[in-house]
């Protein structure tokens, strides 16, 4: 998410707690909202597919494997 919508999402919030939204902003805020928990999430399931794990066997178990989000390395 780039830094503009980010803007956008913090002046909407801004003005709600002062003014508030007409309809059509509550809506823009949601959907802004939504996007940018996505990417959040995206980032962070990215980040875990990256950690591997040392097993008391010593084998070597990688999260993004075993949980499914990532296929093969």
């Amino acid at each position: 998410m780039d830094a503009r919508k980010i803007d956008r999402i913090n002046t909407l919030a801004h003005k709600a707690k002062s003014v508030g939204l007409t309809d059509e902003e509550k809506r823009e805020q949601t959907l802004l909202r939504e996007e940018y928990l996505e990417s959040i999430r995206a980032s962070l399931r990215s980040r875990l597919d990256g950690i591997d794990i040392k097993e008391a066997d010593g084998s070597i178990t990688n999260l993004g494997e075993k949980y499914g989000r990532k296929k093969g390395h």
